[in-house]
């Protein structure tokens, strides 16, 4: 054992322990998929749910539309127990926990999580929890790179890259997209571009994304159709979608946290029991918006393709934020990256309907509207603007809107760094007192103060 540790230790067996992890988190995120859509199935009758047409539950036809109602709760019912007993840290939208594993804590996290955030999330996304499945997978990746990695006997820096390789091959997998997938890993979870690092977080990814298209094919993860961006003339209005773009960022981010404070203000039981109580109303709001059942690719695509009318689509925005704000006070389990997406899509799409009316000559079609404005504001809300733009470019396939892309991407993240300092990610820890701008996991000393500092002679901080 000690001699495969060994050989594991050196440039070429991290690779081969990258690969391995690439492997198991693309069978993981593939597994991960089809369990949310047994457990769609289960609660909705459907394999996906929140699209016109698929409003009643043909497993129990008596109840009509009113089974939104019930689904939640007994969504919570089960997850909640699950994560208060089992692993905490499967709450909430999980990539935080990784940040934070990674900066923190070199990379360690239980292996159970990634059993307990599959259940967990699934579960809450089946029973109607408007989350993304992204988030998870990054964490279910994560937690199986940081165990194979302990497995191996990894020394910190390693595990931490490890860590990184997980969630860079959950999102490939998840997204077909194999270098937003690399960016992501290093510019959100390991926060540097450092050629070493690259390498093994390539092979992961490219790893992932090979399974991923093995068993769901290699089309993009949403069927969008072909765009054009407009004339030169017309990308200051891509410009003014990423002012837009970026005010809708922030407000998800101030609506998330706000909302859980006032749920844990009023919340005085169990946190077991919270996700079920939470459910009522969240019941409530998908019986008044079905679409916001889920993670809403349905609802995306038909944004997209212009089947909404612009009142209809700022009432799906509205409505977006505030459902998976909501979910996730409660104590639901799933991402952010989804709905930031499907945000941008609403806004996008709303925004390009009302320009082709207004200067129809020099808008382009609203559908390029409504892919940069996903691109747009996720940036916004993460912080990461090179995945946006990498990400929007592998879905569509379209070099085309790479320049109106940027654009609004740059003026996205730049003006809600202005508005708010801290992305979705980073406030959550900031909220716990853990300042990831403080020091860098290859710099711990940087966040000791210099007279707290080991070693250092009496009266040393003041000369």
């Amino acid at each position: 054992m000690n001699a495969v540790r060994a050989r594991l230790s050196g440039p070429t067996g991290l690779l081969v322990v990258a690969f391995l992890v690439g492997g198991a988190a693309g069978i993981g995120a593939v597994g991960f998929r089809y369990l949310i859509e047994g457990f769609t199935y289960l609660f909705t009758g459907h394999t996906e749910y929140g699209g016109a047409g698929n409003q009643d539950n043909p497993l129990v036809p008596g109840l009509g539309i009113w089974f939104v109602l019930i689904a939640p709760i007994l969504g919570g019912l089960l997850y909640g127990p699950l994560v208060s007993r089992f692993a905490a840290e499967a709450r909430g939208h999980g990539v935080p926990e990784v940040m934070y594993a990674v900066s923190r804590k070199g990379g360690k996290i239980r292996p159970r999580v990634a059993l307990v955030k599959s259940l967990a999330s699934a579960l809450c996304i089946g029973s109607g929890g408007s989350v993304g499945r992204e988030g998870p997978i990054v964490q279910i990746g994560s937690a199986l790179g940081s165990t194979f990695a302990q497995l191996s006997a990894a020394g910190a820096p390693r595990m931490r890259l490890l860590v990184a390789c997980g969630a860079a091959a959950g999102v490939s997998a998840t997204f077909n997209a194999p270098i937003a997938g690399v960016f992501f890993a290093l510019e959100v979870i390991l926060r540097d571009f450092e050629t070493n690092s690259f390498g093994a977080v390539a092979v992961s990814s490219v790893t992932a994304s090979v399974i991923g298209r093995a068993a769901f094919g290699s089309d993009a993860f949403l069927e969008v159709p072909e765009v054009g961006v407009g004339p030169v003339g017309g990308y200051p209005l891509y410009l003014v979608l990423g002012i837009l773009a970026a005010l809708v960022g922030v407000v998800f981010i101030h609506s998330l946290y706000g909302m859980e404070d006032r749920a844990d203000r009023l919340w005085r039981y169990s946190e077991a029991w919270r996700p079920a109580a939470g459910g009522v109303l969240l019941g409530l709001l998908i019986l008044a918006i079905p679409e916001m059942y889920g993670v809403g690719y349905p609802v995306l695509e038909g944004a997209i393709d212009g089947r909404y009318a612009i009142a209809f689509l700022l009432v799906l925005l509205a409505g977006k934020v505030l459902a998976t704000s909501l979910t996730l006070a409660i104590g639901g389990s799933g991402g952010v990256f989804a709905p930031s997406l499907f945000m941008g899509a609403m806004l996008g799409a709303a925004f390009g309907a009302a320009a082709d009316s207004a200067v129809p000559g020099l808008a382009g079609p609203a559908a390029a509207y409504g892919l940069i404005g996903m691109g747009a504001v996720f940036a916004a809300t993460a912080r990461a603007p090179m995945t946006a733009v990498l990400i929007i470019f592998e879905l569509t396939g379209d070099y085309k809107i790479i320049l109106p892309l940027m654009l609004a991407v740059v003026v996205a993240t730049a003006l809600a760094g202005r508005l708010a300092p801290s992305s979705i990610y980073t406030l959550k820890l900031k909220r716990r007192g853990i300042d990831l701008d403080r020091g860098h996991p290859h710099q711990p000393l940087e966040t000791i103060p210099a007279p707290e500092a080991p070693g250092l002679p009496e009266g040393a901080a003041a000369r």
